[in-house]
């Protein structure tokens, strides 16, 4: 499971666009996520690099949390 904080994600809308920017790499990814903290938790099979580039070129850049939530 990877686990990224992304700032710009505030609503539901965000939400639709990140997961589909995830699911346009892989499409069988399952995405979970809590918008209060601007959080998703990915399982997927592609890199942690391969989402992190999908996700900023989809418009929602993300980081890797400091301290991730279990």
């Amino acid at each position: 499971m990877h686990i990224f904080h992304i700032p710009g994600m505030n609503c539901g809308g965000c939400l639709h666009a990140v997961t589909r920017a995830i699911q346009a790499l892989d499409p069988q990814a399952q995405v979970e996520a809590d918008l209060e903290a601007r959080i998703v938790k990915v399982v997927s099979r592609q890199s942690e690099a391969s989402l992190l580039n999908a996700l900023s070129s989809g418009g929602y850049p993300a980081q890797i949390p400091a301290h991730p939530a279990a």
